[in-house]
């Protein structure tokens, strides 16, 4: 195995013949035995490993590090947070390695206006904030900010079509969806959806929602985005919410037993729908599409008394991340036992002291 060196598909002769010349990653192991040993180099430790040298670094900042990782099953889920820092009012990013517990700081974004949404390509690594409120206009932004977990870098990208806070997003096919949301004051909620492409960094106008909703959820099951309002006070009317098919272009109202289960925070494992709802103690719940109904998971009961609010939740590989106050994060093991049944074992990770007063606001995972 060898990782390529440049992401250019065209090498020029000098470029090839510079290549030839350049130093071994090691004096006296063959480059492909260096590239080995880099691939299972942790996420955390990379950053040292970049410092080593220009060569280094070249190695593991490649896309193809990433992809290679992955295709040898090297690559490890790790937590990222968002979180408001109560003292000094700023938001900062942090990552979490699950198995070691141990949490490392991230670099401070470009940007961080409130009311952002965060959505991510867990595989590649890319973890995206997109719009908020600009803190001097008192406005909707377009910003998309994306974090790398190969370089440990932000970067700001191509804007969106649409300035917009609080909004729902997904990524559907390998592309991130953007639905709804507040925008600027004279346009006030809207309904424009849009598509960004990662590859081209260009942003697409696709099929608009029917309607606005007064705040938004969503989750991506499949190939399809589902969003809701979920149910707000006072109760007076069944929450609305659709189904975005990227392979039409259409929307079509989500069924109504979905809508009306829907009551707290949703997260995905595989193709099912998990719900931790907000109410009484917060049981976990899963979608049964089959049956359009909303079943309780067996097992142990999630932890609410320890997990103060707000929380942050996503998921991977089995394992659900409920992120609360103080960054107390509790993993949930989910296992199907038949007939569409599932159960649940919850583990507790106190967080350290120096996130005391760190209010979770976004969770998400990717591989590194």
């Amino acid at each position: 195995m060898t990782i390529p060196r440049s992401s250019s598909k065209l090498e020029t002769k000098d470029s090839e013949e510079a290549d030839k010349n350049s130093v071994p990653l090691i004096l006296g192991l063959p480059d492909h035995i260096v590239e080995l040993c880099l691939l299972r180099v942790p996420y955390p430790e990379q950053s040292l490993v970049r410092s080593v040298s220009s060569s280094w670094k070249r190695v593991i900042t490649n896309p193809t590090f990433l992809i290679t990782k992955n295709a040898l099953s090297l690559s490890l889920p790790y937590v990222f947070v968002s979180a408001f820092h109560k003292s000094t009012a700023r938001i900062q990013w942090q990552a979490l390695d699950p198995r070691s517990c141990r949490w490392f700081v991230l670099p401070p974004m470009p940007e961080c206006p409130p009311g952002f949404v965060c959505v991510s390509l867990p595989r590649q690594g890319k973890l995206f904030v997109l719009g908020g409120v600009g803190s001097d206009t008192e406005s909707s932004t377009q910003s998309t900010i994306m974090y790398r977990s190969s370089t440990n870098q932000w970067s700001v990208l191509s804007p969106m079509l649409t300035p917009r806070s609080c909004f729902a997003a997904g990524s559907v096919n390998g592309k991130i969806i953007t639905v709804g949301g507040g925008g600027t004051s004279s346009t006030g909620a809207i309904t424009a959806v849009e598509s960004y492409d990662p590859e081209g960094d260009t942003w697409t106008p696709v099929a608009n929602m029917d309607t606005c909703l007064k705040r938004y959820d969503s989750a991506v099951v499949g190939n399809k985005m589902y969003v809701t309002e979920g149910w707000t006070w006072p109760i007076r009317f069944s929450p609305r919410g659709g189904v975005y098919d990227p392979d039409c272009d259409t929307w079509r109202d989500s069924s109504q037993a979905m809508r009306e289960g829907w009551t707290g925070l949703s997260v995905v494992l595989g193709d099912r729908l998990f719900v931790i709802s907000e109410y009484g103690d917060c049981p976990l719940k899963v979608y049964d599409p089959d049956c359009d109904t909303w079943r309780y998971v067996g097992g142990q009961k999630f932890p609410s008394g320890e997990m103060n609010k707000p929380l942050a939740v996503n998921g991977v590989d089995g394992k659900i991340y409920a992120v609360s106050f103080g960054l107390k994060v509790a993993i949930g093991k989910v296992g199907e036992v038949g007939n569409g049944d599932f159960t649940v074992e919850w583990e507790i990770v106190d967080g350290p002291e120096a996130f005391r007063d760190f209010s979770a606001l976004n969770c998400q995972v990717l591989y590194g």
